[in-house]
């Protein structure tokens, strides 16, 4: 790793002198080094003007899914879901992340019941009485990323789905409320979330993750929702990034709508819930940017 002198403009590009900067943050990342941690590198770590960035892209995706929680009921369709979602951010000078993101046709997912992600807004995919769905949205603001789901729970819900959301909403909780900097890990994370959903009786989903983001919708590093065996990396100040478990009523295994590419929904056909946040990780803990 390159060496900075107390005179060079900081490596966060910052426009700081680097030892007014992360020269500390560096003199730590080496003795978690010297005890055989892993480190994330750099790459993962963004500055004060990237993060305000973020945190405003955040408020407005935040605005998004208030308004969204304000309008969703009971025999309307997904599709409105999108329209609302794309009349927003063109009111806020935003962008969706989403829409035409390798080929995504709509603004937001909308992924109700059985489906765990990825779901299409469409005309003809209405909600009715006991239907739980995830609304899932990344916003770019200025050129910066903000990304959160929620789930909403339309009328009256039967019990097994009502805890099925609490439970979920529950895994992120605890995952956050976990986070020391310098030393919870991102495994660290999946081991607290797994173990929660399997003590209520719930199976997490494998195949998706969270993500690093802010610059762009998908960045390093992942953050898996499970223990893993392999060394991940300690958790730093300056990261950025998701926690969004998929937590599934039945078995955790999955598939992929053939036709349309996207949908993903539990092979067994019961019920899936997630939430997700956009979390920035400081000295003292962490700031939720987008929820």
């Amino acid at each position: 790793m390159r060496v900075y002198k107390d005179s060079e403009y900081c490596w966060c590009k910052s426009g700081k002198y680097y030892k007014d900067c992360h020269k500390g943050f560096d003199q730590k990342c080496e003795i978690l080094r010297s005890l055989g941690r892993l480190v994330p590198p750099h790459s993962m770590i963004k500055n004060e003007k990237q993060i305000e960035g973020i945190r405003q892209a955040g408020i407005v995706n935040n605005g998004l899914l208030d308004i969204i929680g304000e309008s969703i009921h009971a025999r309307m369709t997904t599709e409105e879901i999108d329209r609302i979602c794309a009349k927003f951010l063109k009111e806020h000078d935003a962008e969706s992340a989403d829409f035409h993101y390798e080929g995504y046709p709509k603004h937001i997912c909308t992924s109700k019941n059985d489906v765990v992600c990825h779901g299409i807004p469409s005309d003809y995919d209405i909600l009715n009485e006991g239907d739980i769905i995830n609304v899932d949205a990344t916003s770019v603001y200025k050129g910066y990323y903000a990304d959160a789901s929620r789930m909403y729970m339309i009328g009256e819900v039967k019990p097994i789905a009502q805890k099925l959301v609490r439970v979920t909403k529950e895994c992120l909780e605890l995952a956050i409320k976990a986070i020391v900097p310098w030393e919870t890990t991102l495994n660290d994370l999946g081991r607290i979330i797994e173990q929660h959903a399997r003590k209520n009786g719930f199976s997490v989903v494998r195949e998706y993750c969270g993500h690093g983001v802010g610059l762009s919708m998908h960045e390093d590093p992942f953050v898996l929702h499970y223990p893993i065996k392999e060394q991940t990396y300690t958790i730093v100040p300056g990261m950025v990034f998701t926690i969004e478990p998929m937590i599934n009523e039945g078995l955790r295994f999955i598939t992929l709508d053939p036709k349309d590419g996207w949908t993903v929904r539990t092979k067994d056909k019961k019920l899936s819930a997630q939430w997700e946040h956009t979390l920035v990780v400081t000295e003292s803990g962490v700031e939720i940017l987008a929820d």
